[in-house]
């Protein structure tokens, strides 16, 4: 199982970013995919998933209305649309397999700040 992250940056408040999450190595449309991060010093927490058709999708309360959570089965891809940014996202944002905190696999993470 290999999951590879990009498109983090820098970026000021109020922008936006699309996070990516390329997956190979086992049958990614048969599984929920999720969106996870981790800011210095907290825990891991949980930002959105999306079920294996790409038709649940959930958010958390930080994340509602701000982030989209999406999927290409056919490319295997995972994406996390990001707008209207703010410091207090600022994070390692993870693909992994599974629901909520409930994962079975991890990327490496591709780092997130939000900093004017």
């Amino acid at each position: 199982v290999q999951l590879v992250e990009s498109g983090g940056g820098l970026v000021q408040p109020g922008g936006s970013l699309n996070l990516s999450c390329a997956a190979s190595g086992f049958t990614f449309s048969t599984y929920t995919m999720t969106w996870v991060r981790q800011a210095p010093g907290k825990e891991l927490e949980w930002v959105s998933d999306i079920s294996p058709g790409g038709g649940t999708k959930s958010y958390s309360e930080s994340a509602a209305g701000r982030f989209t959570i999406s999927r290409d089965n056919a490319k295997k891809t995972l994406y996390l649309q990001m707008n209207r940014l703010k410091p207090e996202d600022t994070a390692v944002y993870y693909c992994a397999r599974g629901r909520r905190l409930l994962v079975t696999a991890k990327g490496q993470g591709t780092q997130v700040t939000v900093s004017s």
